[in-house]
This record gives C-alpha cells, structure tokens and sequence, in this order.
C-alpha cells in the first residue's frame, strides 16, 4: 500500500500540516520536530508527488546539478558530496552533463529547470558560463561551483588556485628540481590560469626559470597519448606536475608506457587525492582539493537562497592540502628553498 503524508505524520506524531512544511523546506517548523519527521519518511520509505507539487505550481523538493562532464572523476566525487547534504535535509538530486560543450550546458540547463528544481548548482564548461542568462531569467536559485567565470556576482564556492599551484610546486623547489614540467588540461579555464600562475609565482621567487606547460584537454587517452611521446623526448624532465585529475592519469599511463619508474627515473606530483593514489607503489604525492566541504559550503548558501535569504552574493574560496607521499624524492641538483 502507498505511503501517505497522514501516515508519516502519524508515524512522527505531528499533524500533516507540520509534515508537509517539512518537506517543502519552510523554516518555521522546529528542528527537533523537522528531524523527527524526516526520520518518519525515512522508515516509511515516503517520496513526495514531485508531479504534484508541479501541477500546483510549486518547486519540486529537488536540487538539480549540471557538471562539465560526468567521466571526470573530480566532478562525481563533487557530486556525491553535495548529495550528502541534500539528501539530509530532505532533498533530491537530478544531475545532467554538459559534455565540456556551452551549447549542450545551455540545452541541459532548460532540460533541468523544466523540472522546476528549489535550487542549481553548476560547475560552467567555460570561463564565460553563457547559460547564466538561462537561469537569472528563470529566477531559481542557484551557486556555481569551482569554476569561476569572468565577472561573477552570484554565489560561488571554489578552491584558492594560486596557493594549490604554490604548494605544489614549492614541494618540488625545495627537493632541488630545476627541470619541471607542468601538464594540465587547458588554459583557457581561469581556475587552471591561475594555478599555473601559482607554480611560476615559485620558480620566479627562487631565480628560476617558470616550468613549461603541456596542455592535454579533458580525455583521458588523449592526456596519455599527447603525455607518451613527450615523456620520450631528451632531455627529460626530473619532474612533472599535474593540474588536473585527469592530467594525473595521463601522466602516470604515459610513464607506465614507456616504462619510467617513478620517483627514481622522475617524481611526479599529482592532483586531487583518491584511494587508489594510496595503493600505487610508491604512493602518489598529491593536491588535495577539499571536496566535501565544497559541497558544504555550497549547499549551505544554496539552502538559504532557497529559504528567502536576500544576503549580499559571496565567494567562498577554500584551501587545498598537500599529501607527501613516495612518488616525489630529491634531485641530485639541489636548489636555494622557496621563501
């Protein structure tokens, strides 16, 4: 038999009404009392009429996402993050990709609103984000997400690029290598720009010369393609540093090709931080980007747009983390430490 709201109100000894301000997300309801009823949907296994909901006019109790491309592994580890805290406070996640294409971002974009989510939250393909028309027109709330673009006013939660860029090289600096090469996926991203800039800001602050950047796009092959001849080349650099998630694979299948053993032929610093970096032998040295609280801290201010909040629009712009681990080690040509 289906669940109804009067059963999960008798369940949670509160009146339907008080259910139904619950899971329409209206603030006036008692925290203690809200938890009670999300715990009674919970074990009744209780989904609201989101058709309903629809037909009468209002938003769904859904949050939608639109990601640049769902075979990255950097956006589902975002995704599942912010699942987390929608799903806890008694929400759904529809997710759609835009294929690192603006014409499909802006074609799932109305496929997305056509659902009449509460709340979006989007990480743009370009700098430009030219579907934000799209959304301000349709007056849903909405953050975006690591990707910055050029000239943003609205909510925003990403990553301070320049600092991820000086950790990473400044590891490499200070373990004496002087021929570093850095791949990433493209400059015309500013979040990329700007963590390149971070790298040279070292190299130049110890007289050294800025390491060259290899651009290999956003696949995976064709990072390990591009990345396998270069490796080949003589001289070889005695270290590389990945920008990307992506660039990070490449990097390492490309190593793997042309049989260099990592830390003794070359060091490598990886980014982003998963389980697998742990079991290579040796252990990937990488930038660990704060996932979880990028999810947090976006869904903290998309929940309160959703709310009413009228509050000024903000950036949020979190620190990554260096992990040390056995893929780098120090060159035999030992340089002066940075700063």
């Amino acid at each position: 038999m289906k669940v109804s709201i009067r059963d999960v109100a008798a369940r949670a000894g509160v009146s339907t009404g008080t259910v139904s301000n619950v899971l329409n997300g209206k603030s006036t309801v008692q925290a203690h009392l809200a938890d009670r009823v999300r715990q009674a949907a919970r074990e009744l296994g209780f989904e609201p009429n989101q058709a309903a909901a629809q037909l009468r006019g209002r938003p769904a109790r859904i949050v939608a996402a639109l990601v640049p491309d769902l075979y990255n592994p950097y956006f589902c580890s975002l995704l599942a993050s912010l699942e987390e805290c929608v799903r806890k406070s008694g929400y759904g996640l529809i997710v759609a990709s835009a294929n690192e294409s603006p014409r499909e971002e802006r074609e799932r974009l109305n496929a997305l609103l056509a659902w009449r989510p509460a709340g979006l939250v989007v990480i743009p393909c370009t700098d430009e984000f030219r579907g934000r028309n799209i959304v301000s027109q349709r007056r849903v709330p909405f953050v975006v997400m690591d990707r910055l673009p050029v000239s943003f006013r609205g909510d925003a939660v990403t990553i301070d690029n320049l600092d991820a860029g000086r950790l990473a090289a400044e590891h490499l600096v200070n373990l004496g290598h002087r021929h570093v090469v850095v791949a990433a996926s493209t400059l015309q991203l500013r979040n990329i720009r700007e963590r390149y800039e971070g790298v040279c800001q070292v190299f130049r602050a110890s007289n050294l010369d800025v390491p060259r950047i290899f651009e290999v796009g956003s696949d995976f092959q064709q990072a390990a393609d591009a990345l396998s001849d270069f490796v080949a080349e003589e001289p070889r650099p005695t270290a590389l540093l990945s920008l990307t998630a992506i660039a990070t694979l490449g990097i390492l299948t490309s190593l793997q090709r042309r049989g260099l053993r990592i830390p003794q032929d070359i060091s490598v610093v990886g980014f982003d931080d998963y389980s697998w970096m742990q079991a290579m032998s040796p252990p990937l040295t990488s930038i660990r980007q704060p996932v979880e609280a990028m999810g947090r801290e976006a869904w903290e201010r998309l929940r309160a747009r959703i709310q009413g909040s009228e509050a000024a629009p903000t950036t949020v712009s979190l620190l990554c983390e260096r992990i040390d681990r056995g893929s780098t080690t120090p060159h035999s040509e030992n340089t002066p430490k940075a700063r």
